[in-house]
């Protein structure tokens, strides 16, 4: 169909409609996706490039961590990490846990995290480094303190019981 035999003004009109309903259409869209990730939940994926310990030892080892998160509407969050232990073991954490955002109202990018789970990786010669382990396997809790930078990132800071405090960056998608 040739546009150009059409009255201007019925061209602008369709291209008016056209373009609204493009952009409309967009924005429900949109509004559908967010709706959506509410219900079902957003992914971040989390990076530590560096782990403090308290109480430096020789047997000490860099440390770093890579993880995966599952964050809800109603601030209940699942996940699982992968990390190389103070002693250089592969080891893994899989949990679940609570998000509190907004802690203080006059600082509403500061947030707290709480997770609790189980933790494998520490073996033989190093079993006794964490409480209750077995076989590898021992109960972890993890608090955490961070700040929301934007909607997207943040960053926080792990509470490893009275052994280390792991900083991590994260990013929501």
């Amino acid at each position: 169909m040739n546009l150009s035999l059409l009255p201007p003004q019925f061209r602008r009109l369709l291209a008016g409609w056209i373009w609204a309903t493009v952009f409309l259409g967009g924005q429900v869209a949109l509004a559908q996706d967010a709706q959506k990730a509410a219900v079902e939940g957003v992914w971040q994926v989390s990076v530590s490039p560096y782990t403090d310990h308290f109480r430096q030892s020789p047997d000490h080892k860099s440390v770093w961590a890579i993880g995966l998160e599952r964050e809800f509407a109603d601030n209940t969050l699942y996940g699982a990490f992968g990390f190389s232990n103070s002693f250089g073991q592969p080891s893994a954490y899989v949990y679940y846990g609570w998000l509190f955002p907004k802690v203080l109202s006059a600082v509403p990018a500061l947030y707290m995290k709480v997770t609790a789970g189980l933790l494998y990786g520490y073996v033989s010669p190093f079993d006794d480094k964490v409480p209750l382990n077995y076989s590898g396997f021992s109960p972890a809790i993890i608090p955490a303190i961070g700040w929301q930078f934007d909607e997207k990132w943040s960053a926080q800071v792990n509470l490893l019981g009275t052994a280390a405090v792991m900083f991590m960056v994260n990013r929501k998608f």
